[in-house]
């Protein structure tokens, strides 16, 4: 099996090269194309109670697609907004992702549902995260360009909640303001996580819930008309 990333990092597309009897994961919905050799299978990874937790809490689709290769073929994968699309290698490690970051995956690597705990009760990330983990690729998405960063043991690095797209389970996370209480309310920046290390960090470029916010006062209002 052979993933490739095309297009980035703007309008990335996954491309995923299967040969006769490999499988991938993806969300549902996240199929461009695929082989005439290639057969997709709905159902529930994990079981029913998984499926629940990853739907009601983690705010995934309760349903994941099955690709199967009779021969070999190629699927394509695409995030629903304009970003970036990597390929993170799992040997053994868990990674948390935000809602909606996660594309696709091997079939060896299991989907979950982490509580996140009170520490999370503000942020925006919501107070569960979608546990990747086991042996195997995975697909990840942004809303914009996806930047990395190393943190070392005891350093810590300040982000946005709303431009964070996963973390590996080594780094501990806690939701803090961005300043004083004024600076937190009024300057527009909120409450931000501090992430430390050890451990890998993914960030987005661009936040889907300022864009929305700025979006919608842009958006035509319908208006009535009286004869």
């Amino acid at each position: 099996m052979k993933f490739e990333v095309k297009y980035g990092p703007a309008y990335a597309l996954g491309s995923i090269a299967l040969d006769s009897g490999e499988e991938v994961q993806a969300v549902s919905g996240a199929m461009v194309s695929m082989s005439s050799g290639i057969t997709i299978e709905t159902g529930v990874q994990g079981g029913v109670m998984a499926g629940l937790r990853r739907s009601v809490f983690g705010g995934e689709s309760f349903f994941i697609n099955k690709f199967a290769a009779a021969q070999p073929g190629e699927v394509t994968m695409a995030p629903p907004l304009p970003g970036d699309v990597i390929a993170i290698e799992l040997q053994g490690e868990e990674l948390f992702v935000h809602s909606g970051a996660f594309l696709a995956a091997t079939t060896d690597v299991q989907i979950d549902t982490k509580w996140g705990g009170a520490k999370t009760f503000f942020s925006r990330e919501g107070l569960v995260l979608l546990k990747l983990s086991g042996n195997g690729t995975v697909l990840v998405s942004s809303f914009g360009a996806i930047e990395h960063r190393d943190l070392a043991a005891g350093e810590s690095h300040r982000v946005d909640t709303g431009f964070i797209v996963g973390f590996e389970a080594t780094v501990d996370y806690k939701v803090e303001k961005s300043g004083g209480w004024k600076t937190t309310l009024l300057g527009g920046e909120g409450l931000v996580v501090n992430l430390t290390g050890p451990g890998r960090v993914y960030l987005q470029t661009r936040s889907p819930e300022d864009f929305v916010q700025w979006l919608i006062p842009q958006l035509p209002t319908q208006t009535t008309t009286t004869n």
